[in-house]
């Protein structure tokens, strides 16, 4: 499947990164759009169940030896990826979007900051450090703690989801991984989502806006990622990923009209700053996480 995206994307693999980025955060802006209608829980099993289908329909996964003798692995990836998508849905409900962004990207960071003993890793942690202070309920910054709390939970199942991803990448070829890891999540979910949002989802326009939901936040990403990563450095691709958080304010204030005090947009580009820095790390965590 990623070979045959690749055919319709034929751009450098920066601006490949740039529209997984924009494509996310958009997803993201008209997921929390949705979340009045149809709850949390209800939009995460549209997001998490309709990515299970396309990545299954397209990828035909087997269920061969290796997928049996490896599945507890594959449950528990499975669980931290709807986990960490329930989370983040849990925290945009209550804070701004570019908010909610820039606190989960602390779970990578501090990822980063266990797994690298370099000399300026100190640096990275303090600037972050000043952007999650400068964005707490304590520091005058008027956001819902409870949000806040939700936020930084989706940054630690975000750390666990790639600790466990190198893990199912070692043992498991290609993205056959993510194809049953996304299909336990989905599975799950079901019951919750179905409890949480009940007839709302019976209804066509809602399941197609979640399907479009899933299309922009998970496949189109996912794929374009794949796709630069074949021949973009890992340092590279970290620095840009680092442009998220500030991306997520973006299409909150276009799309949702959500509007970020000064100290929101410096506490931001802080911890911005701070992934740029950090990304220089990230091959650690993955060689770390594979032993």
């Amino acid at each position: 499947m990623i070979d045959r995206i690749a055919k319709l994307f034929a751009l450098p693999p920066i601006s490949l990164v740039l529209l997984a980025i924009a494509s996310t955060q958009i997803g993201s802006a008209f997921a929390k759009s949705l979340l009045p209608s149809i709850g949390s829980f209800g939009m995460v099993l549209m997001r998490v169940g309709f990515a299970a289908v396309i990545l299954m329909v397209f990828c035909q996964p087997k269920w061969t030896p290796t997928i049996q003798q490896n599945f507890k692995l594959l449950i528990g990836f499975g669980l931290v990826l709807s986990l960490m998508n329930l989370s983040f849905y849990l925290a945009i409900e209550r804070i701004p979007l570019g908010i909610a962004v820039a606190l989960e990207f602390t779970g990578p960071l501090g990822l980063a900051a266990l797994k690298s003993r370099g000399k300026l890793t100190l640096l990275w942690v303090l600037l972050a450090a000043i952007g999650v202070a400068l964005l707490t309920p304590l520091s005058g910054e008027r956001l819902n703690l409870l949000g806040v709390c939700f936020a930084l939970t989706a940054a630690f199942f975000w750390a666990m989801y790639i600790i466990l991803s190198a893990r199912v990448g070692q043992v498991v070829a290609g993205i056959e991984g993510l194809c049953w890891a996304m299909l336990v999540g989905a599975i799950w979910l079901v019951p919750v989502g179905i409890f949480t949002a009940g007839n709302a989802l019976l209804q066509p326009r809602l399941l197609l806006s979640g399907f479009g939901v899933a299309i922009l936040s998970s496949m189109i990403p996912y794929s374009l990622e794949m796709i630069a990563l074949k021949s973009l450095p890992i340092d590279l691709f970290g620095i840009l990923k680092s442009l998220d958080p500030m991306s997520a304010a973006v299409a909150g204030f276009l799309v949702l009209g959500e509007r970020l005090t000064g100290q929101s947009i410096v506490a931001i580009v802080s911890i911005s700053l701070a992934a740029a820095g950090a990304s220089r790390f990230r091959e650690d965590i993955v060689r770390t996480s594979q032993k």
